[in-house]
């Protein structure tokens, strides 16, 4: 898997997560928020784009993404679950990574691309006990910038 990020270019998750402890190793006075979201948008095909991002509180943040074309899935409910399925599976991947370099601190918060208005609105409760319900913190929109910024930026 393939990750592009404006500042370090092309990297696979292990260099992901290699920089992303190097970043955090360059000053630890700051507060840091681990954040993995992901959007889609259909075309002749649905694009998914899955966006890892680390909010260094107060001063910035850096950002990687990777995109997958998949066959047209026009079921907005099992769109917005396979997202979340998606950004769930990183998740752990990125977590898994992170701890095996003693970055265990960084708890990942998950991004939706859904909120209480909306086409979305009846699929909050059960998306966010998917997300809770494997063990990491939910984030809805309007307060779900990694999913409705920065991963819907690069759907288009």
């Amino acid at each position: 898997m393939t990750f592009l990020s404006p500042t370090r270019g092309r990297l696979n998750l292990e260099q992901v997560a290699d920089d992303i402890h190097a970043y955090v190793a360059e000053d630890t006075s700051f507060q840091y928020k681990l954040i993995v979201g992901s959007d889609s948008h259909n075309r002749e095909g649905t694009c998914f784009v899955t966006a890892i991002i680390l909010h260094r509180v107060g001063k910035g943040a850096r950002y990687y993404y990777t995109k997958r074309y998949d066959r047209k899935i026009t079921s907005l409910r099992q769109r917005i679950f396979y997202e979340t399925s998606l950004s769930l599976e990183m998740a752990d991947r990125l977590a898994g990574c992170l701890s095996q370099r003693g970055e265990d601190n960084l708890k990942v918060e998950i991004h939706l691309d859904v909120g209480t208005h909306g086409e979305t609105k009846e699929l909050v409760k059960d998306i966010i006990g998917m997300v809770i319900g494997s063990g990491f913190d939910a984030k809805i929109k309007p307060n779900a910038c990694g999913a409705s910024k920065v991963a819907d930026r690069y759907t288009k």
